[in-house]
């Protein structure tokens, strides 16, 4: 059942499927070429704040939230070609049907179809309605036992399955999910990317927290402004779902719209998942290069510049990715450790050279290897 704020804003945004809302917009720039091919009627019913697409690769698998008439998914599959797949979730059958109409017609000009839409809501990904309502179609709940059959059906049909996904992308929407389904709703985000994965999202947030009078206007809720996170409170929400790597990608000096004195601008925030798992001991380092005097990861490690930092091999990997590989030189053992034993990575801890070089390392160079004019 809709709760009042969903009601309010599934119906401004079929309202907006017929007609263009121009205070559901703020401006954005995207690739003049990767409009080309995308129908006039969506491109006049685009009601984003950002573009994520801007940050995709070739060949993902793409997740949009709250993908509306397409337009982010039709980019998308320019972005990720042939090769990659994007799936949009909207929870308006008229903005998905107006998405489903052009999909047909992008294919056609594209010359591949790598894009669908499937109806549901963004914070609850693991129920499908349509196969809720194919099961519903075919058999009657008239008993516990039959709705335990239809929870089972369900649990093994979800809308979108457990790390299924390369990258999940959202577009201005994340904020017109009411409070208490928040939680929820970044959980899902977590829950579907693929280890390794990402999201990328852009967003209205605020730079002061908005008061409850604000939020139960259910008209400045569908218009991105009351169910807007504080901005320092957007970034956490994604590393208490677990993610890791949380940088802000863009942010929009000036606010697109200030009420009561509160501003809200769109931001585009990046989060990867993939930190899970043990710690062992493989005797590796790195050493960050600046320019603060240290840094504080979100575990929690607190690593000055310039000194070798022992790292367990799980966080020598995730250093030597993205967000991070630009930051730090890297020290590997040069003895092999057949047997790594546990690493405590709640602690701050220094690396010895010795302790990567070996303790009988002894060896001599005369400088024989410095070659070129620059070479002393």
């Amino acid at each position: 059942m809709r709760t009042d704020i969903e009601s309010a804003v599934g119906e401004r945004y079929s309202r907006a499927a017929h007609a263009p809302e121009m205070e559901l917009c703020c401006p954005v720039s995207y690739k003049t070429e990767l409009l080309e091919v995308i129908p006039e009627e969506v491109l006049e019913r685009d009601y984003g704040c950002g573009d994520p697409s801007a940050h995709l690769r070739p060949g993902e698998t793409v997740l949009d939230l709250g993908s509306g008439g397409g337009k982010i998914c039709f980019i998308a599959a320019q972005v990720v070609g042939p090769s990659g797949r994007v799936i949009g979730v909207d929870m308006s059958p008229e903005m998905l049907a107006l998405a489903r109409g052009a999909a047909p017609v992008v294919a056609k000009r594209l010359g591949y179809a790598n894009v669908e839409f499937r109806e549901g809501r963004i914070q609850d990904l693991a129920y499908d309605p349509a196969a809720a309502a194919e099961y519903l179609g075919k058999r009657k709940v008239e008993s516990p036992a039959d709705a335990l059959r239809l929870q089972s059906y369900l649990q093994r049909r979800p809308l979108i399955a457990d790390e299924s996904v390369d990258v999940v992308v959202s577009n201005c929407v994340l904020n017109l999910v009411r409070a208490a389904d928040k939680l929820q709703l970044f959980s899902e985000i977590f829950r579907v990317i693929k280890v390794g994965g990402r999201a990328v999202i852009s967003d209205i947030v605020s730079d002061e927290e908005v008061p409850a009078r604000m939020q139960a206007d259910s008209r400045l809720w569908s218009g991105c402004i009351s169910g807007a996170l504080e901005e320092h409170a957007f970034l956490r929400a994604f590393t208490e779902a677990g993610f890791y790597g949380v940088r802000i990608l863009k942010r929009d000096a000036e606010p697109w719209r200030t009420v009561e004195g509160l501003e809200f601008r769109s931001v585009t925030v990046e989060a990867f998942k993939g930190k899970e798992g043990p710690c062992f001991d493989g005797l590796h380092a790195v050493v960050y290069k600046g320019p603060f005097s240290e840094v504080v990861d979100d575990d929690g490690h607190r690593i000055p510049r310039g000194v070798r930092y022992a790292v367990c091999e799980k966080t020598f990997r995730l250093y030597s990715r993205e967000p991070y590989r630009d930051q730090f030189e890297f020290v590997e053992p040069r003895v092999p450790v057949n047997d790594p034993p546990p690493f405590d990575c709640s602690r701050t801890t220094l690396r010895h050279p010795r302790e990567t070089k070996g303790l009988d390392y002894d060896a001599t160079t005369d400088g024989a290897a410095c070659t070129g004019p620059d070479c002393c």
